[in-house]
Order: C-alpha cells, then structure tokens, then sequence
C-alpha cells in the first residue's frame, strides 16, 4: 500500500500528448465537491475561484466576502480544485500544482507550492475536504498529500480519472473501466462494491455520495442517500453531461440544452431563478452550487448555503469554460481561440454518448460547443476491417494422425476460417441467410500455446451432464420424430443451414415443435461439424433455462442420425421480420414500432447476459444475429444456436480457442484478426443486431447508390449517428421517432455505437447493455401502450 509520496520525486515518464487531450476533454463534462476543472467553490470560507477567459494569461481570480480577490501568482493556469479549506491549481504545463488557503487570509491569498516536477506532469487534480490528489500524465499513476495513515491506495493502480469526496476518494481504472475508491474506509469500500462490475466514462464525489455516467451514457449514483441524493428524478432526460455534488444534494446539466436540474437536500437546491438558463459547467460546495452561465460565461451561485440562501451572478470577469491546450482530438470549441486568447483552444468531447446539439451562443463571448463526430472513429472502424484482408493462410497438417485426431474430438489446430453458423438460420419461404463461406481467413498472428481443450473435458471441469443422459431433456426414437414431421415432408419444412434442415413437428400429446435434423450425408467434415453442433447444443441447453433462451425439449441419436427438439417458435427469426421478402412489405408488421424493437432487443439482451453473468463458467455463445434471434407466440424474443457455444475462460485472461467461428459480418474483428475470445465478443455481434433494428439494413448489404457495392451496417450507421445525423439511417418502415420514442432510439443508438468498438475492453458490459435498455423503454410514454418485457398477446399481422 502506498502512502505520501516526497513530491520532488522524478520519474522518467513518457507523456502523450493525445491521451492528456482527451482526459483533458472529459473534465469539462464532469465537476464535483472536489474534482479538477475550470471552475472551483472552498466549502469554510464560502469562496469561488476560477481561471480568466479572453487573457493572454489563464490567471486565476476569486471572490470571496462579497469581493472580487487577485490570486498570485499571476501565470496560467490548466485546472483548479477546491476542497474545505484551500483550493489548489496546476500550472499551464501540469509539472507544477499551487495551493492556497482561503480561511486564514484577509485581502489576499498567497500560494504554497506543492509539488514541483517539470519530466513528470500531473492532470486530473482531485481535493476532498482534506486531502489532494491527482494522477501521472501517461501512466495514470496515482499521487496524494495532506493525508493521514489511514488514506492508503495501491500503487500499482493507474486511473484515466480521480475525484474526491470527504475523507475518501474514487477513480475509474484504466484497464476495466470499474470503480476503485480508497480513504476512510467504511464510505470507500461501501461506494466501490456497489458500483462493482459496472463500466464508467465519468465519476464524480460529493460528502459521501458519488454519482457517475456509465460507458453508455446513463446516470448511476451510489453511497450515502440520507437526504435522497441518490434519487434521479423520474421523467428526465436519460442523459446528461455536467455533474455536481454536494454534502446532501446532486446537481445535473441535461444534456439537450445545458440546464440544470438538483435533487436531494430536501428539494432547496433547485430554486426557480435557474429554471431555462443554459450553463457550460457546475461545481457544488457541501450546500450550494455553481455554474458557468452558456451566454456570457459569467458564474451564478444558488442554495441554501450561498450568502442568505439569495442566488446571485457573480461579479466575476468571464470564466473558461474548460483548459486551453495546444491540440484535439475530436476538434474544437467555435471562437475558442479567441475565449483562450490565441494561447490554445478548448477541445470538444470525444466520447459518443457525450455528442450534444450546441447550446446558444454566448452572445458577447466565443460561441460553445457545437459538436460534430470524431473522425477518428471511422478511421479506426477501418483500420480494424483492414485487418481482415490479412494475407495468407497456415498449410493444413497432413496424416492419419490428425484426421484420427480430429475424428474423435471434432477440434483441428491449423486452418482458421469463418463460416455460417452450424445450426441452420431459421426462416420463413426460404430467405437466406446473409453470410458466406469462406477457407482462405488470415490465421492467428499469436503464437501462443492455445488453452482449447476438447468439449468433453469442459463439461466434466463444469459438471455438465453426458450427452448420452442430458438433465431433463426426452430421448426421442428416430420413428417418432418422423411420425412427428410427416416423414420430414416439404410442408413442415421452416429452415435451413449447413448443419441441416428444420421441421415443424407435432408430438402425440400436442405439443408443437421444431425439429432439427443433421445431414446424414458421408463426409467426415459435415459429419464432424454435425457430432461437434449437436454435443455442443445438447449440453448447453440441458442445463440452461431462462425465460429469454429457446428451450430445448429433447433429442434423438440413433446410428447416423442427430436430431435436435426445441419449443416452436410461432413467430420465427428476428431476421426474417427485418429483411425476409414476405415481411418487409407489410405495413402493418408488429416490428414497425421503436417501442417493440428495443423491446425485442432488451429480450435478447437479457438472454445473453445469463449466459456471461450467471451459467459458471461463464458460457460464449459466439454467433449472435438476427436469424439466431427466435420469436415465440407472446412476441418474447429468445437466443438460439448454441452449436458454436464455448464455455468462458476460468480467468481474465485472454482466451484463444484453436478455430474461429461465426458469420460474416456479425463477428468480433478483435476475435477475428487476434483469435482472443471473450464476452465482448457477443457484444459485438449483439451491436450489429442493435443496428440491423435501428437501420433495417442487413450486417452486409448492397449500396445501390454506389453501384451495388457490399457495405457493412456498421459503416453506414455509425458515421451518421456520430455526426448527429442519425434520422438520416433509421428504418423508414417505422418512421420518424415520435418525441416520446427520440430520446429511448437515440441511446440505442448510441448503445450500438459502443458495441461495434474494435476492441473489447472499448466496449460495455451486458449488465449495462439490458440496464440501458431497460431505461430506453421506460422512456416512451405510456400512451403508445405498454409493452412489458414479459409475455404480451399481440395479434401476428
């Protein structure tokens, strides 16, 4: 554990420019108690501090005791904080961080200099009531003074974000995204197990409370809820951007217009004078708040602590609304030059969830952000696809010693390929699947040893039942499956695929069934991919049952053949409602409504977030797509396919299976190019879903515009919803969202966004997927009738 460091101690650290801009631009959005900004309030003297716009020099200047108070020295500055008694800043440059005391003085305040280091820069400047912190630029290493032996943290940790709250202090880890908080004890450790296993962007701290947005957008507040802090009014906006802290409240700037909405503290921080007033940032004190006013950038002050509970604007020159730096990544504020005095430029957020519509314009000082999508995305979104073509290929082993091997295991290490999902594409006249073959894949640029053991010995490590004697499934005779289908006529056949055919069944009791049949033709590769699907489905789905997962009702294995029974699903695959030929031209479908769109997806979600988060091991399903998205009667959808399904890695580490599987267009370009596995996988693969929902576009299809050329959803979708053009991509068999179903289509959107991240880690959670889905549909008002997640009697078009 570590303790005070010596703050003249240096360390070689390489500094990226880039990566400082873009923490750099996620500070502007979020402010607490004591988080670092433009803008600062000292709790015990009731003081207001921030960095001067429209100067050659970012100087700070104060008021305090109902006067405006000159800080020295008077030299730039990036960020301040403030905490009880002192507020500190860093100097343009962040190898220097000043401190001063606004109790003891009387006309002016003079700094301490706490840390001096011009090869190790510091950023994210976090004060609490005591103490102050801040990180390593580049390594994200944490750094803290004035703390006690009991304020320890780990050393090893490194933070893209810190804040502090009283006598604790939290931070978002670089590598996972998740909450680690340390300091008195009880609040830090109560903060962090309550935000355990969920992804955050941002992170902010009151006295004892934290609240945050998480990688998709949502406000989650967590800790002490004594006045109702925690409690985020019902009937807001699901987003917003600027947060504020206090000791009993929370404050929030919506992120449709920049005003501010507060709750907690017995309703006393949301006066009226601040109803329709857009602000740039909010900062709180214990028990009152501040903000940077959107048209003129001056500070007004509200709540039950400020000078006689009266709300005021401050006579305060204007105010930057975040650090001037030399380079952005996601481009800059319009006029920024100008509120930083040709000193550098403030820089617009890059996060996606964060891309608002620009507020007005100040209207005597540079106009605020109007922002336009990172281009960066869609030259990643490249680069990754370029990753595809990767050319060449691993010469097949030859020898009876393999083709035995792979024989009795159904596993062959050598040649990497994609190919359709083995289990046939459920469909209704025959729509294809949109997917292709293909054996000439880039192989595996790992060279480490593969963790792939056979299917048998993961389903003894987990306690699986043998195939021969599944838990709770029927053993069928061969006859009575027959029986069942006609003899497999062409009247009871609903789908088809390269693992074989479906069938409608009826059973002798009445019970209706979909009955998949294995080719029963000689080749051994179809008669391994066969052995291999049906092991896999059948010990998977005999120990599954969820609400949102087909359910598997029995089997058949009797010499050659391979029959799999599952529930019929009255209302086939999602895929056909969306692009089959007998759909899409009905009017009238059930699917042509937002509300039972992201109904369906959240069913989907939260199938394949039992798979990740509650069957042990963790279960990766590996083909997510619409056709493998099935409907039943009540309209509930359900997951399917699990004849690609592996058993999750028993540890964090990468998992590397000895093949890669899936469909084209659907599959994991990080488990494609680098054949790493893991959940994020299915979260790729439940994106592109998210947006074949959104666009009624295909994973693959044909730009007629463009002379018929192959397109990718995730190109056609992606750049508009970014460029906030996202009407422009949404199916038009639904129509226009309504202003009830705007804002629960646009967070799909954003959700979907997310997903199609090149790289895992970028990518957040099915916990956060079905929580945000969740909110989406609550959103949309009652009146359009409500769709629950349960069963429903809809009546099929």
């Amino acid at each position: 554990m570590k303790k005070v460091p010596s703050p003249f101690v240096t360390v070689p650290v390489n500094v990226s420019l880039a990566v400082a801009v873009i923490l750099f631009s996620l500070i502007i959005s979020s402010h607490a108690l004591g988080s670092g900004a433009t803008l600062s309030i000292n709790d015990a003297s009731a003081t207001v501090c921030g960095i001067v716009a429209e100067e050659p020099r970012q100087r700070i200047e104060c008021y305090s005791r109902e006067e405006v108070i000159p800080v020295a020295p008077n030299i730039s500055f990036s960020s301040i904080s403030g905490g009880r008694d002192d507020f500190c800043g860093l100097r343009s440059g962040n190898y220097s961080l000043l401190c001063w005391n606004t109790v003891s003085a009387n006309d002016s305040f003079q700094s301490k200099r706490l840390y001096y280091n011009d090869t190790v820069p510091l950023e994210n400047l976090a004060l609490g009531d005591n103490q102050i912190c801040a990180t390593i630029v580049g390594s994200g290493n944490l750094r803290c003074w004035r703390t006690n032996n009991t304020f320890e943290w780990s050393e090893s940790d490194q933070f893209t974000s810190i804040t502090s709250g009283s006598g604790f202090s939290c931070g978002i880890l670089r590598n996972s995204s998740q909450v680690r908080c340390w300091g008195n004890r009880f609040i830090a450790n109560q903060i962090e197990d309550e935000f355990r296993n969920m992804t955050m962007a941002t992170l902010v701290a009151g006295d004892s409370h934290v609240c945050g947005l998480n990688q998709t957008g949502f406000l989650l507040c967590k800790g002490s809820n004594s006045s109702e802090q925690l409690n985020v009014p019902q009937g807001e906006s699901p987003q917003y951007t600027g947060l504020a802290l206090g000791a009993e409240h929370t404050c929030a700037m919506r992120r449709s217009n920049g005003t501010v909405v507060c709750w907690g503290g017995g309703g006393r921080f949301s006066p009226n004078v601040i109803e329709g007033i857009s602000f740039e940032l909010i900062v709180s004190g214990s028990n009152f708040t501040c903000g940077l006013i959107t048209s003129n950038l001056s500070v007004m002050c509200w709540g039950p602590g400020w000078l006689n509970s009266s709300s005021s604007v401050l006579p305060l020159p204007p105010i930057l609304p975040g650090p001037c730096v030399q380079s952005c990544e996601c481009g800059i504020y319009p006029s920024s030059q100008n509120i930083c005095s040709g000193s550098g430029s403030i820089c617009r957020p890059c996060w996606p969830p964060m891309s608002l519509p620009a507020p007005p314009a100040p209207s005597s000082q540079a106009s605020p952000p109007s922002l336009s999508p990172p281009s960066s995305t869609s030259r990643g979104l490249r680069r990754g696809l370029l990753a595809f073509a990767i050319v060449g290929s691993v010469g097949a082993f030859a020898g009876i010693c393999s083709i035995i091997y792979c024989l009795w295991t159904g596993v062959c290490f050598g040649n990497k390929k994609i190919h359709n999902s083995v289990q046939p594409t459920i469909t209704r006249g025959g729509s294809s699947n949109n997917g292709a073959n293909s054996n000439n894949s880039p192989p595996s640029r790992s060279s480490t040893i593969r963790r792939q053991g056979s299917r048998i010995m993961r389903r003894q490590r987990s306690g699986t039942s043998s195939t021969k004697h599944p838990d709770r499934a029927e053993e069928f005779t061969f006859a009575e499956l027959v029986a069942a289908t006609n003899n497999f006529s062409l009247e009871n056949k609903i789908g088809a695929g390269s693992y074989g055919v479906v069938y409608r069944g009826k059973l002798p009791d009445g019970r209706e069934v979909a009955i998949k049949r294995g080719e029963t033709g000689s080749k051994l590769k179809k008669f391994q991919e066969k052995e291999s699907a049906f092991e896999s489905e059948l010990a998977f789905l005999s120990r599954l049952h969820h609400k949102h997962l087909v359910r598997l009702v029995g089997f058949c294995e009797e010499k050659e053949e391979r029959l799999l029974v599952y529930e019929y699903m009255k209302n086939g695959a999602l895929y056909d409602h969306l692009h089959g030929k007998n759909n899409v031209e009905k009017s009238r479908s059930v699917l042509n409504s937002w509300q039972m769109r992201i109904k369906l997806a959240l069913d989907a979600s939260r199938g394949i977030d039992y798979l990740h988060s509650y069957a042990v091991p963790p279960i990766i399903h590996r083909d997510i797509k619409s056709s493998n998205i099935l409907i039943d009667a009540t309209w509930t959808a359900r997951v399917s396919d699990f004849g690609l399904s592996m058993m999750g890695p028993d540890s964090e580490q990468d998992y590397r299976p000895a093949k890669a599987a899936g469909t084209v267009g659907y599959i994991d370009p990080e488990y494609y190019g680098l054949n790493v596995l893991t959940t994020k996988s299915d979260v790729y693969g439940l994106g592109i879903v998210l947006l074949e929902l959104l666009t009624g576009k295909r994973a693959i299809f044909k730009d007629d515009e463009n002379g018929g050329t192959l397109i990718s959803v995730v190109d056609f979708a992606v750049p508009a919803i970014l460029g906030g053009e996202m009407v422009k991509v949404l199916d038009p068999r639904v129509g226009p969202p309504s202003s009830n179903e705007a804002e629960a289509v646009e967070l799909v959107a954003f959700i979907a966004v997310r997903c199609v991240n090149l790289e895992g880690k970028d990518r957040p959670t099915m916990a956060d997927i079905v929580s945000n889905l969740e909110r989406a549909l609550d959103s949309i008002d009652a009146s359009h009738g409500s769709i629950s997640s349960g069963n429903i009697s809809i009546v099929s078009q």
